[in-house]
């Protein structure tokens, strides 16, 4: 990279740090087997224009970090979805479930979340899980069942039941396919009539209870990170179409991310939100849609790894129809 462009990607990060971070307010409850979660949040931007495009109607609404210790639960968040219109919940990679409330200003912009709360997702049997293997959850959504999570390495979707108390999982329906061992069900959403899944290295398919049939077929080889890749999906407030995340890594340090619509037939439209350096970015895998006046507000979350080189980031944006 040269000299111009790391100078470019430092300040950005210098005026990051530069804003305060203040303690998000803490969750008060104690009951149902949740434990508060301590956080605190730091407003942010996206950063120097650069490398953020933003397509006709679509409108930055405020972004937040996470600043977490290191021995947080709050690590490792892979996926998002609204429960209401501020109600959260999320996944991570070791298989804890999370939840909180997002807090908004004056102005409807994104401007933190409180009532940070999590607890350990279990095996069939009602133990918690312990193990990577087992608990490395990609994917959420909320059906007429309640809570799904997919896992990837031992690749299953499963269902969890009611929200507030998860019970034993009881498998559900999947593609019949072998899934490269860390690029699993990345993109989980309710659809109509059942769930739709989008597998991180390519592939399209809509679920019900008995089977899946296939929507768009994988290809032949593998999708590389590399390439944009889809890794996280919720179904559009609005109708039968779906919201869509995609990221794009090529060493050592050219991360992007991009927002765009995926149909009922799984072909993906325009580019809306596209992300890059010196801009915001990091490792964004979840997507929660909702409706907001006459059009949707999206937030896009990121994936830190439980890396100090990367960060845990919530934007908001919100789409309206183009006239």
């Amino acid at each position: 990279m040269r000299f111009s462009a790391l100078a470019a990607v430092a300040a950005a990060l210098a005026l990051s740090a530069c804003a305060t971070a203040v303690p998000a307010p803490v969750w008060m409850g104690g009951a149902g087997g949740w434990t508060a979660a301590e956080a605190e949040v730091r407003p942010i931007g996206l950063g120097i224009p650069a490398g953020a495009a933003l397509a006709e109607g679509v409108r930055f609404a405020g972004g937040v970090e996470l600043v977490l210790d290191p021995d947080s639960p709050l690590h490792s968040l892979s996926d998002l979805k609204l429960v209401d219109d501020r109600d959260f919940v999320s996944v991570s990679d070791a298989g804890d479930l999370v939840r909180g409330r997002l807090r908004l200003d004056a102005a409807g912009r994104l401007a933190g979340v409180d009532s940070l709360r999590w607890r350990r997702l279990t095996l069939p049997d009602g133990s918690p899980i312990t193990d990577k293997t087992d608990g490395d959850a990609e994917g959420l959504f909320m059906g007429p069942g309640g809570l799904a999570v997919a896992f990837e390495r031992r690749h299953r979707l499963w269902a969890y039941g009611l929200l507030e108390a998860p019970g034993r999982p009881t498998p559900l329906a999947s593609p019949d396919i072998a899934f490269p061992l860390n690029e699993g069900m990345e993109g989980v959403s309710a659809a109509h009539g059942g769930w739709r899944i989008a597998g991180e290295s390519g592939g399209v398919w809509d679920c019900a209870v008995s089977a899946c049939r296939v929507v768009i077929a994988p290809p032949p080889e593998p999708v590389p990170d590399s390439e944009y890749r889809i890794t996280g999906m919720d179904r559009d407030p609005g109708g039968d179409d779906f919201w869509v995340v995609e990221r794009r890594f090529r060493p050592p340090v050219d991360v992007r991310a991009r927002v765009r619509r995926m149909a009922a037939d799984g072909t993906l439209g325009p580019v809306l939100v596209e992300l890059s350096l010196p801009s915001t970015v990091d490792n964004f895998e979840g997507i929660a849609a909702v409706r907001h006046g006459d059009g949707v507000r999206l937030y896009i979350l990121s994936d830190d790894n439980g890396s100090a080189r990367q960060r845990t980031l919530l934007l908001a944006f919100d789409v309206r129809p183009v006239r």
